[in-house]
């Protein structure tokens, strides 16, 4: 069952703006969400067989019932002259529209932007892609393909063992960047009266995240290591084994916390001896340090130590997994939690989205719809009569309401 819409008065950022969504996976899903949460309406252009995010499995299973909450789903057949004129009518009366299918798969449906924008000037169309405009264009890309194109997975494995990102952040960045544009967008068409036609790209935006370890080469004159192999800029900055068999995460950053550390622990000789005195002394000392901290830890619980820690202004952290996120006081408070419906019977709760603003709740108004849940509505939004949908759905050219 949805929750209770609380976007019905009007009050949320983005209320009053109407997104078309012809997106699967992640990428595009994600922005959106990201509308959606934020107050949009956003209806969700499925084929009539349905997203086929809807039946990944394994790495992928939640990836449907995570990005697509707050969202109404038509379910239209596109390659049909009758389900194009339909969606035409549908773009008449939409803000924005977003797509993240392979290169050239909107035109050839005659749903690209050229194609809105002739039924609706006024639109802002958003491709989300591999590669923004340039060689490179017309290849099909995935998060992990870029993770490799671009350096992140050289950066987060092991020397001679690139490793992928433990979640999917190009394909979240990707989708948060396009979110950007389309705003800038909506904001420009206030100017202009204009809508036009914007894209992001995830090899893009993971050359975007490299662009510190680029500029840390120019100045350093040497290419930086994977993180494993880093050369670190904190003396204590990494886990430690505790009395439990447990591991906290540490990092003390300036002096002030090395001089807390140090006297919470009974360690003055520590604090006094001037080879560990300042940050740089550490990190020159690391050898020498590290065992003497990974000793001083390993004496206490992980519960001692977060307490301490928490109490004195250290930086810590259990090393979590992502099960352990259900449970998280922080993640909890306030109903920041949602109960996300992921259909036969099964049920999350999943963070919301990242943000507070003001005092408005972007939270759950509606969850992940089956497929065509809401095409009788959106379509009798058109001016179609109850016999004309029946007609429509009876020929396969939408689906009320189908399976999830």
């Amino acid at each position: 069952m949805d929750a209770p819409d609380t976007n019905s008065d009007g009050t949320l950022p983005l209320a009053g703006i109407r997104v078309l969504e012809f997106c699967h996976a992640i990428m595009g899903p994600s922005a959106g969400l990201i509308l959606a949460d934020l107050g949009a309406d956003v209806i969700k252009v499925e084929p009539v067989g349905g997203d086929t995010t809807r039946r990944l499995p394994g790495f992928a299973a939640g990836f449907f019932g995570t990005f697509n909450r707050n969202k109404r789903s038509l379910a239209l057949d596109l390659k049909t002259d009758e389900g194009r004129a339909l969606l035409h009518r549908l773009v008449a009366s939409a803000d924005v529209a977003i797509e993240n299918y392979a290169p050239g798969t909107m035109d050839r449906l005659g749903c690209g932007y050229a194609d809105f924008a002739k039924t609706n000037p006024r639109l802002v169309y958003c491709a989300l892609k591999g590669f923004l405009s340039g060689p490179y264009e017309h290849r099909p890309a995935l998060d992990e393909v870029v993770q490799f194109m671009a350096g992140l997975a050289y950066m987060t494995g092991p020397p001679g063992q690139p490793l992928r990102a433990g979640t999917s952040v190009v394909d979240i960045m990707g989708g948060a960047f396009a979110v950007i544009a389309i705003q800038a967008a909506l904001r420009e068409r206030e100017r202009s009266g204009r809508g036009q036609f914007i894209k992001s790209a995830l090899f893009e935006a993971t050359a975007f995240l490299m662009a510190q370890h680029m500029a840390g080469q120019v100045i350093t004159g040497r290419a930086p290591p994977p993180m494993p192999a880093r050369e670190g800029a904190w003396g204590i900055y990494e886990p430690f084994a505790t009395a439990d068999k447990e591991q906290i995460f540490v990092g003390v950053t300036s002096n002030a916390q090395w001089q807390r550390f140090c006297a919470h622990f009974g360690r003055e000789d520590l604090w006094q001896n001037p080879a560990y005195k300042t940050n740089e002394d550490r990190v020159r000392e690391r050898p020498t340090l590290l065992p003497i901290v990974a000793q001083i830890v390993a004496q206490h619980t992980l519960k001692e130590l977060a307490a301490l820690f928490d109490r004195i202004d250290i930086p810590f952290s259990p090393v979590s997994k992502p099960g352990d996120l259900f449970d998280d006081p922080q993640l909890n408070a306030g109903g920041r939690m949602l109960d996300i419906d992921f259909f036969n019977g099964v049920h999350a709760r999943l963070p919301r989205l990242p943000v507070e603003i003001g005092d408005h709740d972007v939270g759950l108004r509606r969850q992940p719809p089956a497929i065509g849940e809401h095409s009788a509505e959106i379509l009798a939004g058109l001016g179609l009569d109850t016999s004309e949908i029946k007609e429509l759905a009876q020929r396969g050219i939408v689906v009320l309401s189908g399976t999830r």
